[in-house]
């Protein structure tokens, strides 16, 4: 540059130093958006719904805290900084007058340090998303969500209406839905239904429903039954294998009955529970961790399965993966433990060798099917297809839940 140039050159550069966008237009191009993104990582959220969650509980603390785009793309509408200190009761104490005592059924609310975000759209509870310390079913739901998939992210909602899962199906990042509440017996009676349908058949989204705690067909159970659902009974993961005898019969699939998850009531203590409750949620956890995965190798940093994405649950790179496509592949990957297992002593009853499907549907699944999901879906290796006669057996099970629930 000739020394004549440099003066103005220098004048220019100066003014420029105190005029946003001098060389350039003001916009915000979303780099740096798409940078925090990126840094991220792949992610899939679950929407437990149910009765609270303890989240004081060390199980759900991590040293972290979510990045705002995604807490602005959830909807949160207040944050509440908990105590970390004192035994349950001390901390609820301390926190009630800037978190508890201010939540309505409007907020959205994030726990830092969680993954952890919670409503109460209902608004008829004493302690709004707190699990109720009379009742912990919600804070063990969750546990085996996080056992399956301890990376993913919980959209949590308190209640057990049509409005609680209204509020998970109509939001766009939300990808699995799992309730574990129904009529007992499974009687044929209105449920939640019609929400479930809202959030499967029109945004796209996977209802992972529990099966009665009782030997009922399940298709008629207003949880599991619908043909949109993906419904769940239970069988003795690492016991006999069998299939539990007071668990739904001729659901979609069997999954761990028996779990070690955590307390509501204190923060660190655990304990043994049983049930279709937690056998459903192990297996939300499990589709989240397979979701997570196949947007890791295709770069799809997003959640959900919203317009926006195609309706696609994974939407990366070459690869696009609908809940169709998804649960298709959940089916092909589960499997019938040999009845050889058994243990007459053990309260199952022995997975029969003929037409195994009207006690466990398609078959039992549990983490060992995270790889040969992911590996069919990736197209990396193919599973097999399932014999005839499953496939038949199955084929009758969606037809009667179409006649009786509508398509």
């Amino acid at each position: 540059m000739s020394s004549r140039h440099y003066p103005l050159f220098l004048a220019l550069l100066l003014l420029c130093s105190s005029l946003s966008g001098c060389f350039g237009n003001d916009e915000d191009t979303g780099e740096e958006t798409g940078l925090w993104v990126e840094s991220f990582g792949a992610y899939s959220v679950v929407a437990p719904i149910d009765t609270g969650i303890n989240v004081y509980h060390d199980r759900f603390i991590l040293n972290e805290t979510l990045p705002d785009w995604l807490l602005e793309g959830l909807g949160v509408t207040m944050w509440c900084n908990l105590t970390q200190n004192g035994t349950w009761q001390e901390r609820y104490d301390a926190d009630a007058p800037t978190c508890w005592d201010l939540i309505t059924a409007n907020d959205i609310v994030y726990f830092p340090g969680t993954r952890i975000i919670g409503t109460t759209p209902d608004d008829d509870t004493s302690i709004p998303i707190l699990d109720d310390p009379s009742d912990g079913h919600g804070t063990a739901v969750t546990g085996a969500v996080l056992d399956a998939n301890p990376d993913a992210i919980i959209f949590f909602v308190e209640g057990f209406s049509d409005a609680a899962v209204l509020a998970a199906a109509n939001q766009p990042l939300v990808d699995i839905i799992t309730t574990s509440f129904g009529p007992i017996g499974s009687v044929p009676v209105p449920g939640i239904e019609d929400a479930t349908r809202v959030a499967v058949v029109e945004h796209n989204k996977v209802h992972t429903g529990a099966s009665d705690n009782t030997p009922s067909p399940a298709v008629q159970d207003s949880t599991a039954g619908p043909p949109w659902s993906i419904g769940i009974s239970g069988y003795a993961e690492e016991d006999d294998d069998q299939k539990e005898t007071m668990s739904g019969s001729y659901p979609d699939i069997a999954a761990d009955w028996t779990q070690v998850l955590p307390n509501h009531d204190d923060t660190d203590g655990y304990h043994e529970t049983s049930g279709t409750s937690f056998a459903t949620p192990r297996t939300a956890g499990i589709l989240s961790l397979v979701l997570t995965q196949l947007r890791e190798l295709s770069g799809d940093m997003g959640s959900g399965a919203s317009e926006d994405r195609g309706g696609f649950l994974v939407n990366g790179t070459n690869l696009s993966i609908s809940n169709s496509q998804l649960r298709d592949a959940l089916n092909l990957s589960a499997w019938y433990p040999s009845f050889s297992t058994w243990d007459p002593t053990s309260g199952t009853m022995p997975i029969s060798p003929v037409a195994p499907c009207t006690q466990v549907g398609w078959g039992v699944v549990n983490m060992s099917n995270v790889e040969p999901l992911y590996e069919h879906l990736a197209e990396i290796e193919t599973m097999p297809s399932r014999p005839a006669d499953v496939v038949a057996c199955m084929e009758a099970n969606q037809d009667i839940r179409e006649a009786y629930w509508g398509e």
